[in-house]
């Protein structure tokens, strides 16, 4: 499945950067179902003025309303390792399978689903690793914002990660 893994990633890579020509965070992400796209999204955080739009959630929100069993065979792919909140989505939904472009940059609650059962698979892109690194070294505040750093550890987060 891996071509088609890659195939669903550039969808997201698209999102990924649709969301930084609007200004933000550029992290993409798409739920796929059956072989087919039935939700996309990009972290809109800046974009909304929200606490809560990452990538995962902007694309579940697009999907709209699912019953339960099509979220129990649907693949959620994201172009960074989800956070806490989004890897809660996807294991309050019962998402089975999480594909990554890369968790070199961020590692997020990945440990998480797989304890929880969730296939999850890391591509690990280049270019996915290239394009947060660049955002990352550019905009460190909003980053650190993003991933919920507090200001007196943003310079050392910003290190680390980068």
């Amino acid at each position: 499945m891996k071509n088609r893994d890659i195939e669903f990633m550039r969808v997201a890579m698209e999102e990924a950067k649709k969301g930084l020509a609007e200004g933000g965070i550029p992290i993409g992400s798409c739920l796929v179902i059956d072989g087919k796209v039935v939700g996309r999204g990009h972290n809109r955080r800046i974009q909304k003025g929200s606490a809560i739009l990452h990538a995962e959630m902007d694309c579940l929100e697009n999907a709209g309303r699912l019953k339960a069993a099509q979220y129990q065979k649907a693949t959620l792919y994201t172009t960074l390792s989800p956070c806490e909140m989004c890897t809660g989505a996807a294991l309050l939904y019962k998402i089975p399978r999480v594909v990554m472009g890369e968790n070199t940059t961020y590692k997020g609650g990945e440990d998480i689903l797989r304890e929880k059962g969730v296939e999850v698979i890391n591509l690990d892109l280049p270019e996915a690793v290239e394009m947060m690194r660049k955002f990352i070294r550019d905009n460190p505040m909003l980053w650190n914002e993003d991933i919920g750093v507090e200001d007196s550890l943003r310079e050392e987060s910003v290190e680390a990660d980068v």
